[in-house]
This record gives C-alpha cells, structure tokens and sequence, in this order.
C-alpha cells in the first residue's frame, strides 16, 4: 500500500482533528452519514477529499475493523509555503510547480532531480495530484528528506504568491513559441510541470511569463512528466552555474 492507512471511526476522526497529514478518507458507500457526521465536518474543514467507495475496496486496504472509515495517511510531513519563503528569502532559488501529475514514480524521480540541481522545493495541490506515499518516498531515493515539498489548496494563488516575491514562472508546453535553451533562467525560477495526460491547465498556462518547449525530432510526440522536468531543471542549473564554476 503506497499510503499508511489510519482504520476506524474514533482512529480517523482523532486523525482529523490533531492535524496529521491525511491525503483522502475513504468511506463505505452504504454507511449513515449521519453517524459519522463529526468525521465529514472535519474533513470538509481542512479540505481533504471524501470518497465513498464499497466495502470491498476499504477490506482490501486493512486488516483492522475499519467500521466503513479510513483514512491514507501522507508518508512524509509536507512543509508550509510560508516556511519555505521564509527559508530562501534573500537568495536566488528555484521551485518546481506541478500541475496535477498523478504517478508517484514521477514525483519520485523529479525530488531526485530537485536534489541533484539544487531546486529550493516542490510545490503540488491538495487535490487531484499524487501525495506524498511511500512509492513515491522510495523512488526518491533518499531525496525527500533533502528537498521539502509544500501541499497547496489553489496552484494559480500559489504562482501570483511567488511572483510578487520576485520568482518568474516558466511553463513547459509543446505549443510553446520559446525553445527551452533561450529563457532566462538566472532570475528566481519557477518550473510549472503539467500532468501527464493534460498537461498544464489554461488557467495556470496563462500566469506563466514563459511558455517553453522542448524540440522533439522523432516520432513520439511528448516525453515522460519526470523527464521533462529534469531537462529544464538542468538547463536552469546549467545557466546559473557556468561550466567550471562548481
């Protein structure tokens, strides 16, 4: 199971109520709302996602009596955005936005990357994107516990947040006009990945500064999320540290 899973009415509302990183609750599709009316409030308070599902599915991710409640816990603590403001004011840093991505093996790979350019964070929405799981804490190899992570609830209020600070967003589209070699890159620089299916939302492409892609020669029309967003990340370390000045 790629999230720790938290069984049981009492166990997910203390769950709820103390704070702990909960990615989803899970309730069985044929349960008295009523009964677990504490349990919905507090969830729809803090904004995490409900989802009813059959007994079968929530018997298959535990063994505890789960009572038609659970709870997928985050394997790894998320850091406030704020906090990590707070961290690299006063410096050039660089962040990468990801609009939706959905595999964690994906965002195993791009915390890699994060680590190995020297990228300030990842940022990810609460909702319909991969959390932080274990798959994901695994494929990183190590690399979570370097390069923190910030879970927002509005990507677009997130990337007008960081433009007054200073950052300019960069979004990688195979429409865009600019070649990812020609942006400028030694300012403070957000990478905005979109998902791997849709790629970045309109809304969020249209708070970009630059929309950059990636030429492609072959046959296959796009690259992997996780790949893409290593080259551009690379092609920011590469103007920020000049061949030699490591």
């Amino acid at each position: 199971m790629s999230d720790s899973v938290i069984a049981g009415r009492h166990a997910v509302k203390e769950a709820l109520q103390s704070g702990a990183d909960i990615n989803k609750v899970m309730i069985q599709d044929s349960i008295n709302k009523g009964q677990i009316r504490e349990i919905l409030d507090a969830a729809k308070k803090r904004k995490i996602v409900v989802q009813a599902v059959p007994k079968n599915k929530i018997d298959g991710l535990t063994e505890e009596r789960h009572q038609g409640v659970v709870a997928l816990a985050s394997a790894h603590e998320y850091m406030l955005l704020e906090t990590l403001l707070g961290n690299i004011e006063g410096r050039r840093a660089n962040l990468i936005i990801l609009d939706g991505l959905e595999d964690p093996h994906n965002l195993g790979s791009i915390l890699r990357t994060c680590d190995a350019t020297g990228f300030d964070g990842v940022i990810i929405p609460n909702r319909r994107s991969v959390q932080l799981t274990d798959t994901v804490a695994k494929t990183s190899t190590g690399a979570i516990e370097h390069v923190p992570v910030v879970r927002v609830t509005n990507i677009n209020q997130t990337i007008d947040t960081l433009k007054e600070k200073g950052f300019w967003i960069a979004g990688s589209d195979g429409r865009g006009k600019m070649d990812f070699r020609e942006f400028a890159a030694d300012v403070n620089t957000a990478l905005v990945i979109g998902s791997e299916g849709r790629g970045i939302s309109k809304k969020t492409l249209e708070k970009c500064d630059f929309i950059v892609r990636i030429p492609m020669v072959g046959h296959i029309t796009s690259l992997n999320a996780s790949v893409s967003a290593a080259l551009l990340m690379y092609e920011v370390y590469r103007k920020q540290n000049p061949a030699g000045s490591e």
